[in-house]
């Protein structure tokens, strides 16, 4: 059975997967505010269509964060679903890394989500219902090595998302983290940052990991267009989940480090329990 037409709110549309979830919503007739830090970027995806609507939003910026739920509600009526989308890579050992850099990259990939979201969530809870879905990543489920800092926005995303999905649960808003693995974004290509100084002991490791992802990108088995269809189809689910794995790459490697993390509290659990006062 169709979905009734519902209005969502995608931030970082211009590339990737934000770009591909708005072109099939589009596509399917339902209404889309596509967002970007430069909206000219967006306007071959809005064109010729009237239930597309380009707007400027830097998630750090309270005020772009304002005008666009003010035009969303004058104009549409409100938000359904918000997909927080905006976010970048940044690939550095945790010595190298430039500490404007990756200031800078906690103020986009956690807390701009932070600030978009708790402006959303007043028009949700007045409707009773809605959806976010918190694009984090594989990484945010398991540090890598060159992530540190990237992983740390994730990790931190993903805790989030599950302590707010427990918030609105009785509100009619849900949640779902979405985590893909790697897809045929510029997410490994122009879009990726990394250190400028390198330090040689890093050679075998960070350095060797930020040459093969540069190698390989364009070449990644996952689809965008497919995880577009993956997301709606979450949000269409009357059980969606809170968590969302894209892509059977990243999904066997979670499954990996789930049986390994299961392992290492099993070895430990007799020194866990030790830590108590003794009954």
């Amino acid at each position: 059975m169709a979905s009734p037409m519902r209005t969502w709110l995608i931030t970082g549309c211009s590339t990737g997967l934000g770009r591909s979830l708005a072109e099939v919503l589009i596509e399917k007739g339902e209404q889309v505010i596509a967002t970007a830090r430069n909206p000219a970027s967006l306007s071959d995806l809005v064109a010729g269509h009237g239930n597309a609507h380009a707007l400027k939003l830097d998630v750090t910026s309270a005020s772009d964060i304002a005008d666009v739920l003010a035009y969303a509600d004058r104009e549409l009526g409100g938000i359904d679903v918000l997909v927080n989308n905006a976010g970048y890579g940044y690939i550095a050992s945790v010595e190298e890394a430039e500490e404007t850099e990756y200031r800078a990259l906690f103020e986009t990939n956690l807390f701009g989500l932070i600030e978009v979201t708790r402006a959303v969530l007043p028009g949700l809870r007045a409707k009773g219902a809605g959806h976010i879905l918190n694009i984090s990543s594989v990484g945010g489920m398991m540090g890598n090595i060159g992530s540190a800092y990237y992983a740390g926005t994730k990790f931190a995303l993903v805790g989030f998302s599950e302590a707010l999905s427990k918030e609105v649960a009785e509100l009619g808003i849900k949640v779902t983290v979405v985590a893909p693995g790697p897809f045929r974004t510029d997410w490994a290509g122009r879009s990726l940052k990394t250190a400028p100084k390198r330090i040689d002991a890093y050679a075998d490791t960070v350095h060797r990991r930020i040459d093969g992802m540069e190698k390989t990108s364009g070449a990644q088995a996952g689809d965008p267009v497919r995880a577009a269809e993956a997301m709606i189809a979450a949000v269409d689910s009357p059980k969606p989940p809170l968590h969302l794995i894209l892509g059977e790459s990243g999904l066997t490697r979670v499954r990996e480090h789930l049986v390994a993390l299961q392992a290492e509290i099993d070895d430990w659990a007799e020194v866990s329990i030790s830590a108590d006062f003794p009954k």
